[in-house]
């Protein structure tokens, strides 16, 4: 299992200064991997990333929600298009850097939709979905698709629903990806969506409900950590966390950060670190019990 930070909670630039500090603050956090979001993927620099995460010892992976110029959802062929060909793009710079993984909202814009999904946009999306899943396996990058809360998709907002979209996918190499802040908003509790998904889960976000420090919050994390060991998940954990004290403006207005609960990236990181770990050697305990 491999431990690890979204690139955000170090910062909002991915130029080289800002690939930099956070692939060598991920390490000394003494984490085990970086969750890159590719943004603007047409500017990133792959080579450069690839070289110092070698460098630094550390290990990638990638996220996106996609824009209304890139919706899979859309009933413009043209926006579906220009969406599967920059998944297509980012699955490239993935493989680029060596890493296993891509997640996020992959299959609708990330905002908040004003009427249900239709069933011809599902359609759309689900189609693209499993013709990008074959890709990401062509090229040995697991395809996980994030489980968010209503105000940030209509296609799905609780672990059910992504297992019946995982359905109208019907490509196996396409996963299923939960996140703990907001399955905290969409869930009856932290535990019973876990085991739904089962082996269907294919990574995890760990956030807590402010966005702030873990354990200062609402989240259960105890039944949460224990459902992923009843499953026995092994899988990355990846810490997630916001505040405009490192985020540029615009990208904080997009998520809301309208209050910052943290200012010290080095801190927060080491503190996830330590609290993810003792988490997962808490529920390791039970078993002596």
């Amino acid at each position: 299992m491999q431990i690890g930070a979204h690139a955000l909670v170090f910062t909002g630039k991915f130029d080289e200064a800002g690939i930099r500090l956070a692939i060598e603050a991920t390490r000394r956090a003494g984490l085990d991997l970086i969750e890159i979001p590719l943004m603007d993927p047409q500017n990133f620099d792959r080579k450069l990333a690839a070289r110092l995460l070698e460098e630094n010892g550390v290990e990638a992976t990638a996220s996106l929600g996609l824009s209304d110029s890139t919706d899979l959802t859309s009933p413009d062929p043209a926006i579906v298009a220009a969406g599967e060909a920059m998944l297509t793009e980012c699955l490239e710079i993935v493989a680029a850097m060596g890493g296993k993984h891509i997640c996020g909202v992959l299959y609708s814009a990330m905002k908040k939709y004003m009427e249900p999904v239709t069933a011809q946009g599902r359609a759309s999306s689900a189609a693209a979905i499993g013709r990008l899943g074959t890709r990401a396996a062509d090229l040995g990058i697991a395809l996980s698709l994030e489980v968010v809360n209503r105000y940030e998709t209509n296609v799905m907002n609780t672990g059910r629903e992504a297992l019946k979209f995982l359905d109208e996918v019907d490509n196996p190499s396409v996963s299923i990806h939960l996140d703990s802040y907001h399955m905290n908003i969409e869930e009856a509790d932290m535990t019973s969506p876990v085991l739904d998904v089962g082996d269907r889960l294919g990574y995890v976000h760990i956030g807590e409900s402010h966005r702030g420090y873990l354990g200062s919050g609402t989240v259960d994390f105890g039944g949460f950590f224990r459902g992923l060991a009843r499953i026995g998940y092994d899988g990355p954990i990846v810490f997630e966390s916001f505040s405009s004290a490192v985020v540029d403006r615009d990208l904080s207005r997009m998520l809301g950060i309208w209050r910052n609960l943290w200012d010290d990236s080095d801190d927060l990181a080491a503190h996830a670190n330590r609290f993810i770990r003792d988490q997962l050697r808490a529920v390791e305990s039970i078993g002596m019990h």
